[in-house]
């Protein structure tokens, strides 16, 4: 779910005067009024949060030494294990 920010419109108290973030459903309305004070709010718009330089996360050694099992595709419908415990290949026959 994402997080949106919103700021008084007009005078309201601290939570919203100072903006406010919120975590709705996509399909979720957007909040015309504070949910402490009820003065009306607007959705403001903010930079997004982009994780950048997490590739080691994914490398081989560091995937198994959490416990997971790693495979790469070798072809149509198989499998080969890179990194973790499991079978060497997986194959969809």
């Amino acid at each position: 779910m994402p997080i949106y920010e919103y700021a008084a419109v007009e005078q309201g108290c601290a939570y919203c005067e100072a903006h406010f973030d919120l975590r709705q459903k996509l399909d979720e309305a957007e909040l015309t009024a504070c949910p402490q004070c009820g003065a009306p709010v607007r959705r403001v718009l903010s930079a997004p949060n982009v994780a950048i330089g997490n590739a080691h996360v994914l490398k081989e050694s560091n995937v198994e030494s959490k416990g997971f099992t790693q495979y790469r595709r070798a072809g149509k419908g198989v499998y080969e294990k890179t990194a973790g415990k499991g079978p060497k290949y997986i194959s969809g026959d």
